[in-house]
């Protein structure tokens, strides 16, 4: 019986030798920094950050009446919805046909993973040059077929879609491993039986293909989506302050960083972050409960 007491002391010990690390810091990084998050918001900052002055829910209510948060909300919204459907059925798709015994395909698995493991910075100028107006690439091959130059980055009306593109860019690969990953765990014998009742290519997936990779489906959703509501590199590489078409692209996060850092305001900046984050919580439990009438747990 003493021996069997020091052994769970001893792996007790080691659990906590494992845990203890994560746990630190995830308080130190994460929880932490919320808490401080929540009461700084409730300040306006003073100048060279002294002096701060406690106003309360001021900060929100100014929120309510602020132009540029709305358009910010609103931006940032159709870039998710821009983002992460169409990188989940174009990742689904690849995936599916990359899981073929086709010629090339751990080269091309390696090609379409290579984005993830780029830095953003590099990414969003690579495509800042594509996109030039002047002398990018797109506009270069646009020209060839007769077809006029488009203002891809600095179109006043905004450019989402432009930023939206990069973006699933960018996630495709990851996406698709994961699905490459789920496609693989599916016996090749539930393919096999469907084909011989006469069910086509695209009945196949249907029936078998989706709702055996729903958990994954939704774990990629729920991600991509908490992801793309807090895009901020693409935006803030892609595009220069005095770029027309900033007021009418920038996110959340973007305009968060604005208020905090480009002009010090950072009780204003924390009161739009404490509301993205309801936003994702909303939209993330939403997610959960839709979950439970199409995701298939076997």
């Amino acid at each position: 019986m003493s021996a069997i007491t020091q052994r769970r002391k001893e792996e007790a010990v080691w659990g906590l030798s494992f845990i203890i690390p994560t746990v630190a810091g995830l308080v130190i990084l994460n929880i932490i920094p919320i808490f401080q998050t929540v009461w700084q918001s409730l300040f306006k900052m003073g100048d060279f950050g002294r002096g701060n002055m406690f106003v309360g829910i001021q900060n929100y209510l100014f929120l309510s009446q602020d132009r540029q948060f709305w358009r910010a909300l609103l931006n940032t919204f159709a870039y998710a919805a821009l983002e992460v459907p169409l990188s989940i059925i174009l990742a689904l798709a690849l995936a599916i046909i990359l899981n073929r015994k086709i010629a090339g395909r751990a080269f091309f698995r390696t090609i379409f993973f290579l984005p993830m493991v780029a830095a953003p910075a590099a990414v969003a100028m690579v495509w800042r040059w594509l996109y030039n107006g002047s002398f990018g690439l797109i506009n270069f091959l646009l020209g060839k077929g007769g077809v006029a130059p488009v203002n891809w980055i600095s179109s006043p009306d905004g450019n989402v879609l432009s930023v939206a593109i990069v973006g699933i860019w960018a996630c495709l690969g990851y996406n698709m491993v994961l699905f490459l990953a789920g496609l693989q765990d599916i016996p090749r014998d539930y393919y096999e039986a469907a084909e011989i009742d006469g069910a086509g290519l695209l009945r196949r997936h249907a029936i078998i293909t989706l709702p055996l990779l729903s958990p994954i489906i939704y774990f990629v959703g729920v991600t991509r989506t908490i992801a793309a509501m807090q895009v901020f590199d693409l935006i803030f590489m892609m595009m220069d302050r005095n770029n027309p078409a900033l007021p009418k692209t920038q996110s959340l996060v973007y305009l968060f960083y604005k208020y905090s850092f480009v002009e010090n305001n950072k009780g204003y900046g924390a009161a739009i972050v404490m509301l993205l984050l309801l936003v994702i919580l909303l939209l993330t439990g939403i997610q959960q409960m839709i979950q439970k009438r199409w995701v298939h747990y076997s």
